[in-house]
């Protein structure tokens, strides 16, 4: 069975907990193939900083991404309303300096600490409001941090999502510096060919 996420406008923590037992079996989500997992990890380390740094993963899943953040030297908090997911996330980084929080990606519960890096794939444009997120997640980071932000535009009928160009309009009151990467092409990401929006920004502020 395979799960895919983008068909869902919005979820509860419940609605996600039924579907964190088969979320890894897609491929950009699990990362069990090794060619989809090198392809991630070579993007990340080009959108994280060179040196160990605080990450902090927002909607976190089953902890993918925030296990290669781990593995390339990062201090990682993850962040999940699903207990399931973070259950699972805790298992995949158990041994690494990582630690996962239930609570809302938009007001994450993290009180006064401070941050490096904002990690978000797949999670903005599912929120009511994503200027006032995108506000808040700036206020969670150090000077000179940046936000890396993963999403895209999915379906051709009733597409939904955030296109590249509006998310860059939401970052102009928030950000120096915004560059975008497009995804879509790169079908090793993906685990096979996309035709939709797919792409990565990364966002100095």
């Amino acid at each position: 069975m395979t799960v895919d996420s983008n068909a869902l406008t919005s979820a509860d923590g419940e609605d996600w907990d039924a579907l964190a037992a088969a979320f890894d079996n897609e491929p950009d989500h699990g990362l069990r193939d090794p060619d989809v997992r090198d392809a991630w990890a070579r993007r990340l380390r080009s959108w994280l900083p060179d040196a160990a740094c605080d990450v902090l993963d927002l909607g976190c899943g089953t902890g993918s991404l925030s296990l290669l953040a781990a593995e390339q030297g990062h201090r990682v908090t993850g962040v999940d309303l699903s207990p399931a997911m973070v259950g699972l996330a805790r298992a995949k980084l158990a041994g690494h300096d990582a630690v996962f929080l239930l609570g809302d990606a938009a007001a994450p519960p993290v009180g006064e600490r401070r941050f490096d890096v904002v990690l978000v794939r797949h999670v903005l444009w599912t929120l009511p409001d994503p200027g006032r997120a995108l506000r808040h997640w700036r206020g969670l980071l150090r000077p000179g941090g940046r936000l890396v932000l993963v999403e895209g535009v999915w379906g051709t009928v009733a597409p939904v999502g955030i296109a590249a160009d509006r998310l860059r309009e939401l970052l102009a009151p928030v950000a120096r510096s915004v560059r975008v990467e497009r995804l879509s092409q790169d079908a090793a990401l993906w685990g096979r060919g996309v035709d939709d929006e797919r792409y990565a920004v990364v966002a100095q502020v």
